[in-house]
């Protein structure tokens, strides 16, 4: 009888010790099934009113990091990002439907060009002649026009990669489109690295002396969307910033960031100063405006961080400026992926980017391109746990 009260304890722990490694596996070989494997896939994501059949590519970079874009406008539809739990959540605002996204769609996840953010009375003079762009803006022209490379049909295609993986999207804009001179052949890489960074490789080329500022348009929330954007805690690396009119037009000077509520050198909740009374605030809403970024090359533009989720985001530019916007002109009657309702301030922006109205601002960074030059630039978002 000792014997086997001695033995029938020992063969229980031995069992249950047995089978704790094996359940361990187990749950470690699912959380890895449910990686998607590294690469691109596509498939039909609707049809234009004419037919057309859009697109959807998805790539996968094989570390729980997944993105999906449209042919149609360049669209950034969905970015899965593992968070704080290990369960990867969608930070950015867009729709489920292609129908909504052609219907009412506010530049989310878009591409934008030929010039991207605004260009005041929607004009500009370039070698003596005065060119008429579209007025889409309080009398402004913004983003490229009502038909601007947010949408345009871009030609993509996979491209090898040695960092994760990539596409490239390639389009022609003619001579005059939109009001623009010159042939202009643009081309962007996105590019899904295995360290889950979101890079963009802009360049183009024109026969015809023209201006060009492309830039992405994403709307971030790195909460998934669940609450609005205000705890978010940003920094910018920026002395100084872009002062605007009342029709958020660059008034031409490039002002101090000290002792305003555009001091974003150390980090601040977006909500922390958002309401203070500064005219700057009040023209556009909240923050709507160009920072100019300290440095030369590829350098540090911004940092978030939002500490529900755990998620950091920094963002890197070869770019002078960088327009933080934080979606003061989304008002709720956009119903958005998984039924979220996209109130004010539900996203923000990080357009990295030459200033606002350069052509007509001659002391702000050139942004002319002439035929045999090459317009390039990089800008790339990194995302990690804090």
């Amino acid at each position: 009888m000792q014997t086997r009260s001695f033995v029938l304890p020992f063969l229980i722990l031995f069992i249950m010790t047995g089978c704790n490694p094996r359940s361990e596996n187990k749950s470690q070989e699912s959380v890895e099934a449910d990686v998607s494997p590294k690469g691109i896939s596509s498939a039909p994501f609707g049809k234009m009113e004419d037919g057309t059949t859009v697109s959807l590519f998805t790539m996968n970079n094989g570390r729980g990091m997944t993105m999906k874009v449209m042919n149609y406008g360049g669209i950034i539809v969905s970015l899965m990002v593992p968070a704080k739990d290990g369960k990867p959540i969608d930070v950015i605002l867009g729709f489920d439907s292609l129908r909504d996204y052609i219907a009412h769609n506010p530049f989310f996840g878009a591409l934008v060009g030929r010039y991207g953010n605004r260009i005041g009375k929607g004009r500009f003079t370039l070698d003596g002649k005065v060119y008429e762009l579209v007025k889409n803006n309080n009398g402004n022209h913004l983003h490229g026009g009502t038909r601007g490379f947010d949408k345009v049909f871009w030609n993509i295609e996979e491209i090898p990669s040695t960092e994760g993986v990539a596409i490239k999207l390639s389009y022609l804009s003619k001579d005059m489109e939109e009001g623009y001179p010159g042939n202009l052949r643009a081309e962007v890489v996105y590019t899904l690295t295995d360290d889950n960074t979101v890079r963009f490789e802009y360049k183009a080329t024109t026969d015809k002396k023209t201006v060009v500022n492309l830039t992405q348009h994403t709307y971030f929330n790195l909460n998934g969307g669940k609450t609005d954007i205000l705890s978010h805690e940003v920094s910018l690396n920026a002395d100084r910033f872009v002062p605007v009119d009342q029709t958020l037009i660059p008034t031409g000077e490039l002002k101090s960031v000290e002792n305003t509520p555009f001091d974003f050198r150390t980090p601040y909740a977006i909500g922390a100063r958002i309401n203070e009374q500064d005219p700057q605030l009040q023209y556009a809403g909240g923050y709507d405006h160009c920072w100019v970024i300290n440095g030369q090359g590829m350098r540090t533009a911004a940092v978030v961080f939002e500490p529900v989720s755990g998620l950091e985001m920094t963002v890197d530019t070869t770019e002078p400026g960088v327009q933080f916007y934080t979606g003061n002109f989304l008002d709720g009657s956009l119903t958005g992926k998984n039924n979220v309702v996209y109130k004010k301030r539900t996203g923000f922006c990080l357009e990295t980017e030459h200033f606002p109205d350069s052509p007509n601002q001659k002391q702000f960074p050139s942004v002319v391109l002439a035929p045999g030059e090459t317009y390039s630039t990089q800008t790339s978002y990194h995302f990690e746990l804090r």
